[in-house]
């Protein structure tokens, strides 16, 4: 299986430099990670491009992991823009992008830019949007056994011990945390991006854990509502990083998405 890891230069509104991880060939994804980093989709990644044809390509988010940020990108917004000039500048067509939680709500505000290269989104327990009655949980006042507690529908299988973390994770751990607040801010959420939505065109699924606690899956089903057309699928016995809980699952739901996508823009 190919693989690579690049430190891209990407051009657009500004350079920004950002790692970026692919493997495989075939149909193109665009994982993008949630608020835990990149290693929350590094094995995901790694089963899709081994179970199909299929190139994976997986960004780091600027200052998660330790990288570097440029200040004037401080927004979810802004990494939308920022990936669609990836994008272009990779050449990618017919583009399938998966996004967990914060990474979900960049594919939202990226299907809201109107580039031709995507064709389709796959959420799976976005954040982003604002549901009367479900906030998003304040990830930031929590430690790591109440944060695995709500994000796990069998948390004690993925507990951390902190005592066994290296300084190099906690150093990670910490940086995300850092770079997802200045993303998402305390509320995780835009006000606006829910009517926004409104106006997206593309073909979108929605996955979500039936045990998430971070996000419920009402509040999925309101994202769902909010896209002309998506689809919501609930997933069992998982939480809120299915790829991490129950892989497989979410795996068959996103192929069986993309494949579904293709044959009926082919029959058009």
């Amino acid at each position: 299986m190919t693989t690579s890891t690049n430190r891209l230069t990407i051009t657009g509104s500004g350079p920004v430099d950002v790692i970026v991880d692919e493997l495989g060939e075939g149909h193109p994804f665009l994982l993008l990670h949630g608020g835990a980093g990149p290693q929350s989709v590094a094995t995901f990644a790694e089963l899709l491009a081994a179970s199909m044809p299929a190139r994976i390509i997986t960004p780091t988010h600027p200052g998660f992991s330790g990288t570097a940020r440029p200040e004037g990108l401080n927004s979810v917004a802004g990494l939308a823009m920022l990936y669609c000039a990836l994008l272009d500048q990779l050449d990618l067509h017919d583009i399938t992008v998966v996004g967990n939680s914060i990474g979900g709500w960049i594919a939202a505000e990226l299907a809201l830019l109107g580039t031709a290269r995507i064709s389709g989104i796959v959420l799976v327990d976005a954040a982003g949007i604002e549901v009367e009655g479900h906030p998003v949980t304040d990830i930031f006042q929590l430690n790591m056994d109440e944060l695995a507690r709500l994000s796990y529908h069998d948390p004690a299988a993925f507990r951390i011990d902190p005592s066994t973390m290296t300084e190099a994770q906690r150093a990670g751990m910490a940086a995300n945390r850092a770079a997802l607040g200045v993303y998402g801010g305390q509320r995780m959420a835009d006000p606006t991006l829910r009517g926004r939505l409104a106006k997206v065109t593309l073909p979108a699924l929605v996955l979500w854990g039936e045990a998430d606690q971070i996000v419920d899956p009402d509040y999925g089903r309101a994202y769902a509502d909010a896209i002309p057309g998506a689809r919501f699928q609930l997933l069992p016995a998982t939480g809120h990083v299915p790829q991490i809980e129950t892989p497989e699952q979410i795996m068959r739901a996103i192929f069986n998405f993309a494949g579904a996508d293709a044959a009926d823009r082919q029959s058009r």
